[in-house]
């Protein structure tokens, strides 16, 4: 019996290890570099303009609050060379703008603006734009985004956010576990020495993202763990902060710990108010720091968010105790039915707070049904239907508990061994339920708790990877505002002409654009380009939009000449459809030509 009872946990330990290694190669060998809440909403040059006079800075706005390093904004000339004078800035005390200035005699062609901010929610991210002086160059920057974490730092960064949810699940589930399930659980070697591995996951987690911090925000290498300016930059900022508070409260927890002796923690009103404190404390770590803290309905977010690492801190890690308590338990001092009841009650309550925490946190994070097609909205389907297994899981449990409940209680049987009278060994336990009866109980409720802690591992590896991506909501204002950035919609059309004329002002095309593009008043800008590809000026260009099929038009866009460009804000379209769009060109007194091309209007 011994034997047996060796060798199954022996297997539930490795199994465990197995499962939890798997998945962290999984979660970390193949996670994209973290993606971030804030979206670039505007520029200033905009995004593929052509600029008849060099700039004097650039400037861009975001749709939150950002924070700014030395090279938050980089511009680069055709030849790849920066051209910025100054570190960037805020403007005007907007800290959701950022602005560096140029410096003089740029020269004509295309320059690249490469960007790479800390979002509000603490997540780094990155992007690029290019915009032209005179005319477009046939060279230019490489305009696509940096990584805006090192790769390398983003692994170490998802290792110690992994681990640290681990901590606390083992940390706050095995306490109340001991607390209200089961106080005799402190005697058992393996439930303290959990507890005790969960303050090390947690503290030495806290500590590697001290460290790592640093690095994270400024896009450094792995060296940058080592840079005393990068740690004391983390140290002053909101998540450098929320992690030192975490580091206190375990050291706090230490002190407690030492200062009493094991038989005296109890359920008692003081300890219970006291582990509770602790526990909102080292909850609300996250909180602070993380998505909840920015966005829509901060208050009531960071409450859900709070109570949500609760009830799966409680779940997970009172399913661990549970495991470990059914293993490990000696034949002398088993496992009560009533603890496990007392269990299973405290777990239909987590799993409640779960569901609505859950829902609220979905609704806020995802925005519309349309963002489940998104990266955080196919990972959020992923922990929704891990959840959904673990359930099932956790309903074979209470089956089987049901069933230990109600196993008939045997007395115990005395034999005479030697002349002495004595129990029979594994025939009885001091609440006597014993026998084949409760023997089979548990073995199943073992199977059912072991499969809720793997999918579990399964939940917390999800969980991880949630955290670190960008929110649908975020998405949806990223592809709103990435067609031009700094206008929610814009329809772009190239207009090729030939008028039959040499030079290299006798054919191009004319770029013209629609904002928004929608029904009703509309700001036309258009802009007329050589055979060559470079600006050119054109003394005439008219332009009209007719609706054939409903008889609409023509409708004259009332174009005039802005030095530079033609443009106009009293376009007026009454119904959505397929338009057609003519434009005149005249490149001199007797060559014109009318092109056109069909665009399509939204509603």
């Amino acid at each position: 019996m011994e034997r047996r009872h060796v060798n199954e946990s022996g297997y539930i330990g490795r199994a465990l290890l197995v499962v939890v290694a798997v998945l962290a190669g999984v979660l970390l060998g193949g996670a994209a570099p973290a993606s971030a809440h804030a979206v670039l909403t505007g520029s200033d040059p905009r995004e593929s303009s052509v600029l008849k006079t060099a700039p004097k800075q650039v400037t861009a706005t975001f749709n939150e609050s950002v924070s700014l390093a030395e090279d938050s904004l980089r511009v680069l000339d055709p030849d790849g060379r920066p051209v910025t004078a100054g570190d960037p800035a805020h403007v005007g005390g907007k800290r959701d703008t950022a602005r560096v200035a140029l410096t003089g005699g740029l020269k004509e062609g295309t320059y690249t603006v490469s960007w790479r901010v800390l979002s509000a929610d603490s997540h780094a991210v990155s992007g690029a734009f290019v915009f032209s002086v005179g005319a477009p160059s046939q060279t230019r920057a490489e305009a696509a985004a940096e990584s805006a974490v090192d790769s390398v730092v983003n692994v170490l960064y998802g290792i110690g956010r992994y681990v640290a949810y681990a901590g606390l699940a083992l940390l706050i589930g095995l306490a109340v576990f001991v607390l209200v399930c089961w106080p005799g659980a402190t005697s058992l070697r393996g439930v303290r020495r959990l507890f005790l591995a969960g303050w090390w996951a947690l503290a030495l987690s806290t500590v590697t993202l001290l460290l790592a911090r640093g690095p994270y925000a400024s896009g450094d290498g792995p060296a940058g763990v080592f840079d005393s300016r990068l740690l004391r930059s983390t140290a002053e900022s909101r998540p450098g902060v929320a992690l030192l508070v975490r580091l206190a409260l375990l050291l706090l927890i230490a002190l407690l710990l030492r200062r009493r002796d094991r038989s005296e923690w109890q359920a008692d009103r003081r300890t219970a108010a006291g582990g509770g404190a602790l526990a909102l404390g080292l909850a609300g770590t996250w909180a602070v720091a993380e998505h909840a803290s920015t966005g829509i309905q901060v208050p009531a977010a960071m409450v859900s968010s709070v109570l949500h690492l609760l009830a799966m801190a409680v779940w997970l890690g009172g399913l661990t105790a549970l495991l470990v308590a059914l293993v490990r338990a000696p034949a002398d001092n088993p496992l009560p039915p009533a603890a496990v009841a007392r269990f299973s009650r405290l777990a239909l309550v987590s799993v409640a707070v779960l569901a609505a925490t859950g829902v609220y946190q979905s609704w806020r994070g995802l925005g519309s049904w349309e963002a489940f097609t998104t990266p955080y909205g196919r990972t959020l389907a992923l922990k929704v239907g891990a959840v959904t297994l673990m359930l099932a899981a956790a309903s074979y449990s209470r089956n089987w508990t049901e069933r230990l409940l109600h196993v008939p209680r045997e007395k115990p049987v005395l034999v005479t061994v030697g002349g002495d009278e004595s129990p029979p060994p594994d025939r009885t336990d001091q609440t006597g339920t014993a026998g084949p009866g409760s023997q089979e109980q548990r073995r199943g409720l073992r199977r059912s708790v072991l499969a809720e802690v793997v999918i579990g591992v399964v939940v917390l590896a999800v969980t991880t990877v949630l955290t670190g991506s960008q929110p649908g909501r975020a998405d949806a204002e990223t592809v709103a505002a990435s067609r031009v950035p700094g206008r929610p919609d814009v329809n772009l059309t190239m207009v090729p002409f030939d008028t039959g004329a040499s030079g290299r002002t006798g054919s191009g095309r004319v770029q013209i654009t629609l904002q928004p593009g929608r029904v009703g008043r509309n700001v036309v800008e258009a802009t007329a380009y050589g055979a060559d590809g470079s600006l050119i000026a054109i003394p005439e260009l008219r332009l009209t939009l007719t609706h054939s099929e409903q008889g609409v038009g023509p409708l004259d866009a009332g174009l005039a000449d802005q030095s530079g460009y033609w443009g106009s804000d009293n376009l007026s379209l009454p119904i959505a459809g397929t338009w057609t769009m003519r434009a005149t060109v005249r490149v001199s007194d007797i060559d014109q030509v009318t092109v056109e091309k069909t665009v399509n209007i939204t509603p």
